[in-house]
């Protein structure tokens, strides 16, 4: 269903015209020609509108479509008291099922996108009892052929840097750096300051910042990020006593590093805890020198 920026559209439904064979006669005579003929045109005193039929070749609907443009049927357009378009309208039936008295037409506003399933649902929803006009999409062709050769490019793409890739991808140590920042910022409490929108410091009341928020339900963006380095502190010290130490020949080096490292595990973990009592007064643990 394509909609035209100066065009209004219009759904004209015509009952069952029992009381009146000329406009029965009328209806039957649009239907045949549209049938043979698409778009048909209809030419009258005030516009021209090109009428089509597809979705009932029996015509049990006796319902038309029709497109009305702007420089057409300006009359029309002023006798309708339409100010804009697009506009969709659907003309309900007088006389037959389904008939309304004052036949005035129901409109389609398009304050949004509209979609044209939306479209459908709206005219089969107000059309009286009978067939429905089906809703059927072209082929696109372009999204199809957008598909494929961006799959096509993907397969190249891989083939060619795959021997440049698949050894950055099969790195060990990479995948555990990426893993250890992971966790580092998810223990330290990244996603709570994106959930809550903390602020990032806080004023002391006395002129001076506050880092640690009280509390263990509180936190700011600064107090993640020292907690996250302290870990990650914690965590290269640790690998570095596991890994790198014993692989030391020198007896002397290797016992200088085992005090350094075990020195700033201490020292770690001490202001770590002194953090946890900042936030809480009553947490019981301690160690020195924090």
């Amino acid at each position: 269903m394509k909609l035209y920026s100066i065009c209004v559209m219009s759904l004209f439904c015509f009952g069952a015209l029992a009381a009146r064979p000329s406009s029965a006669d009328k209806f039957r005579t649009y239907h045949s020609r549209s049938l043979s003929s698409t778009p048909l045109d209809i030419d009258d005193t005030t516009s021209k509108v090109w009428v089509w039929n597809k979705g009932d070749k029996k015509g049990e609907s006796r319902m038309l479509f029709s497109t009305l443009d702007f420089s057409s049927g300006r009359n029309t357009f002023q006798a309708l008291m339409l100010q804009t378009a697009p506009v969709l309208m659907l003309f309900p039936p007088t006389v037959g099922p389904g008939a309304k008295l004052d036949g005035q037409p129901i409109r389609f506003d398009f304050q949004s996108a509209q979609s044209a399933e939306e479209m459908h649902s709206w005219i089969s929803r107000h059309l009286p009892p009978g067939p429905r006009p089906p809703l059927v999409r072209p082929f696109n062709y372009i999204g199809l052929i957008t598909t494929t050769t961006l799959v096509l490019g993907l397969i190249t793409f891989i083939t060619l840097a795959k021997p440049y890739i698949l050894p950055v991808i099969q790195n060990r140590n990479l995948w555990a750096g990426i893993s250890l920042i992971a966790i580092l910022l998810f223990t330290s409490g990244h996603m709570y300051n994106h959930i809550r929108k903390v602020p990032y410091v806080s004023g002391d009341g006395k002129g001076g910042i506050t880092y640690f928020a009280g509390g263990f339900s509180n936190q700011f963006g600064m107090e993640t990020q020292i907690v996250a380095a302290i870990y990650g502190l914690l965590s290269f010290a640790t690998i570095a006593l596991a890994l790198k130490v014993p692989r030391m020949a020198d007896p002397k080096s290797q016992q200088v590093a085992v005090f350094i490292w075990c020195s700033v595990i201490l020292g770690m973990y001490s202001f770590l805890l002194s953090v946890f009592r900042t936030k809480s007064n009553g947490y019981p643990f301690w160690l020195p020198p924090f």
